[in-house]
């Protein structure tokens, strides 16, 4: 009987299970740098929070761009990170190449940290485009080989 592939003696599995942990915990830091922001510029999105900020006599805001360019940089990593989760534990059931699987993850992490670099500096485009583009074409790869596999 071969070994179960969800375990971390898998080492497809166990690189996998890295790169998910690391992206998400990326993803929730992401919720972190939204509130920071809204804190430094004093731009709460409900009224109770305004209390918690240093002027008491602030409006709602929902346009501040600082705020709004973390926030819609988080939901692009929601948007991203979590197929990539789902996606990657359906392509580790396939017992693909421990090589070719840790370079989907690698490029993958690698293009989501890119991805970011260039939303909050920000870098021109195509520049965040392509770090989009490069983990999307990733976790549609590891689809596409689980889809292969599952129709064989």
């Amino acid at each position: 009987m071969s070994e179960p592939y969800y375990t971390l003696k898998n080492e497809v599995f166990a690189n996998f299970a890295y790169y998910a942990a690391i992206s998400t915990l990326k993803m929730m830091a992401m919720s972190l740098l939204t509130s920071r922001e809204r804190f430094v510029k004093n731009a709460f999105a409900n009224p109770e929070d305004i209390q918690l900020g240093r002027d008491k006599q602030a409006k709602v805001t929902l346009t501040d761009p600082d705020v709004e360019r973390v926030r819609r940089n988080h939901l692009n990593d929601i948007e991203n990170i979590v197929p990539f989760v789902i996606i990657g534990i359906l392509y580790v059931s396939i017992n693909p190449s421990s090589t070719t699987a840790l370079w989907h993850f690698r490029t993958f992490f690698f293009s989501r940290i890119f991805h970011t670099i260039a939303y909050q500096l920000p870098l021109p485009q195509p520049s965040r485009a392509v770090g989009f583009a490069i983990g999307y074409a990733t976790t549609m790869s590891m689809a596409i080989q689980f889809l292969r596999a599952l129709f064989k």
